[in-house]
């Protein structure tokens, strides 16, 4: 119990860090660091080297996947069909209105896989926006908030799969008559306060409705003031952008390997082969025309890789500092904190609040549904609950986990897909994110009264 509260108190303190000296990976780093000498006192620099290696031999999939992305990324940037497609889309999105609104539909349209949607759309649309003098921060928030929030709310998705897995296994949720875990996931989508509300807030963002809060406000004023789409701290991740989005390249350059991208990954479920086969798609379409020469295609691969991997390292670091946490019982400490509170009409309500602050200290989001849920659907079952709305309280937990957590995979990607630094994205979201999950938690008790 008191390692727990330890935890608790280093997540808070890398929080705490982060966003006043807006430093990530130090923070991330100081607080795994720190956790493995609570752990481990004297051999603690070797149990953490040694649970680096098991982090990278675990995660493999996620590195080969996000840093042949950063290959594709820097193919098309090369082939300048990247260019190409920035001038043929910036005459359909010539305000920023249809721009923001583009991005919405395209989020929404590329639900199969949250990585998916954000790497993606951010290559689509970062030279429209700077064409526009739209901030980054705008941009990186659109591709967070349809990454997660878009793929709940869908049974076709990876998120899907996994909770209707899930519930599936749950004795109170099947008692209701559902035919499967997907049926009782379906059932579930409506009261998925969270994410829904997020996409009614961006929508509002996109028609102007919703006003500039926060980090957002000032990252427009600076645009107004400066011209500049991205902050000083930000120029290190737009090396690349010095060349302009002026200059000519044909857009099938960019449309057949990205096509082949989303079509691959619909219909084999599996990201890392659908990169792999857009980059070879890249090889048949630029060498052979000499758009990127034999010798110098595979340089761009390497190199593209190489600027991925300042998000791998925050990404590594940060399931390092989840493993550390769970081994000294955080998961624990919380669930007991908090077990006295599930009682009553509050119960749906306070289940969204402990799923989401373990997603959010934790950053596994997959991983605190699955052990939240042996737990509150007993409890809701015993004092009669309603097992539909506990469903959700735990999607709109991980939605929120996925969508807030500053040290999180999507919100980590999101940046990257805008170009600026992660915690300049995660303030300027989060009135937004506090938002949300405020309404959330006022529907939640609602329900819980009226259900």
């Amino acid at each position: 119990m008191k390692s727990g509260l330890i935890a608790v108190l280093i997540i808070l303190c890398i929080v705490i860090f982060a966003t006043k000296t807006r430093k990530c990976v130090e923070a991330l780093l100081a607080g795994s660091l720190l956790a493995a000498i609570i752990l481990y006192r004297t051999h603690f620099l070797a149990k953490w080297c040694t649970l680096l290696q098991s982090t990278l031999a675990d995660n493999v999939w996620i590195i080969l996947a996000c840093g042949l992305f950063g290959s594709l990324i820097a193919l098309l940037q090369e082939s300048k069909g990247s260019f190409g497609f920035s001038k043929v889309i910036s005459k359909v999105c010539n305000t920023e209105r249809k721009t923001l609104l583009t991005t919405f539909l395209m989020g929404i349209l590329i639900f199969v896989d949250d990585y998916l949607n954000v790497l993606s759309i951010g290559v689509c649309m970062k030279g429209t926006y700077d064409k526009r003098k739209l901030p980054r921060e705008a941009l990186a928030y659109m591709l967070d908030s349809t990454g997660a929030p878009v793929c709940v709310l869908l049974p076709f998705s990876t998120w899907a799969v996994f909770y209707a897995s899930l519930f599936a296994e749950q004795k109170s949720v099947m008692k209701l008559g559902f035919t499967s875990g997907i049926n009782a996931y379906i059932h579930a989508i409506p009261f998925c306060f969270y994410p829904i509300i997020t996409l009614v807030i961006v929508l509002l963002f996109c028609l102007g409705i919703m006003p500039k809060l926060g980090a957002m406000k000032k990252a427009y004023i600076r645009v107004a003031e400066t011209g500049k789409v991205y902050s000083d701290a930000s120029r290190k991740y737009n090396h690349d952008d010095r060349k302009g989005y002026e200059e000519d390249g044909n857009i099938w350059d960019f449309l057949i390997p990205m096509v082949v991208l989303v079509a691959l990954a619909i219909i084999t479920s599996d990201l890392l082969t659908s990169v792999v086969a857009a980059i070879l798609v890249c090889f048949v379409l630029y060498v052979p025309r000499k758009i990127v020469p034999f010798e110098h295609f595979f340089e761009v691969i390497v190199k593209g890789f190489a600027d991925m991997l300042s998000i791998l390292m925050l990404l590594v670091i940060a399931f390092m500092l989840q493993q550390l946490t769970e081994k000294m019982g955080m998961t624990d400490f919380i669930v007991t904190s908090m077990e006295p509170l599930l009682r009553g009409a509050f119960f749906p309500a306070i289940a969204f609040v402990l799923v989401a602050l373990l997603c959010f200290a934790t950053g596994s989001f997959w991983g605190m549904s699955a052990v939240v849920a042996p737990i509150v659907f007993p409890l809701g079952a015993a004092i009669g609950a309603n097992p539909v709305l506990i469903m959700a309280a735990i999607i709109s937990g991980g939605a929120f986990g996925s969508h807030a957590c500053f040290y999180a995979d999507a919100t980590l990607l999101a940046s990257t897909g805008a170009g600026i630094e992660n915690m300049e994205h995660s303030l300027s979201q989060l009135p937004y994110v506090l938002l949300a999950s405020g309404i959330s938690i006022i529907l939640f008790v609602i329900c819980g009264v009226v259900m």
